[in-house]
């Protein structure tokens, strides 16, 4: 069996930009796309965490080390500039990989900058909550 997991999260990202007239998407600098493990065109959701919004869309690169994060088309009304958000992908993982803590999810929190600040997932974290898992 498989389960649908938490695969990438930028935890607290803050919204640089929000543009309204583009065609939909979410920007990312490319470098923090990396450092998570999102692709472009990956499909992601999106919780505001000032305002409480969530919604889908996907991700669309944008210029590395910019720490550019763009609300774009539809988007841009459900946030706004400063806003601090998250933004999560999932991927279906092997329950047994679950169960054993050797699955771990690529999560980093951002300062205000959207510079990295932690990455507050480990492997050891999820060896620890494995066993709660698999009662």
């Amino acid at each position: 069996m498989k389960l649908e997991m938490l695969k990438s999260k930028l935890h607290q990202a803050c919204v640089t930009h929000a543009d309204v007239a583009y065609e939909g998407s979410l920007g990312i600098d490319t470098e923090l796309m990396d450092a998570v493990g999102f692709y472009p065109y990956e499909k992601v959701l999106v919780a505001n965490l000032n305002n409480g919004s969530r919604l889908e869309t996907y991700v669309i690169p944008a210029p590395a080390g910019s720490r550019k994060i763009i609300l774009n088309g539809a988007a841009a009304r459900l946030g706004a500039v400063r806003d601090r958000i998250i933004i999560m992908s999932f991927a279906w993982v092997d329950r047994k990989k679950v169960e054993t803590g050797t699955y771990k999810p690529n999560v980093i929190r951002l300062d205000e900058d959207n510079e990295p600040v932690q990455r507050l997932f480990t492997a050891e974290e999820s060896s620890k909550i494995a066993p709660v898992l698999s009662n």
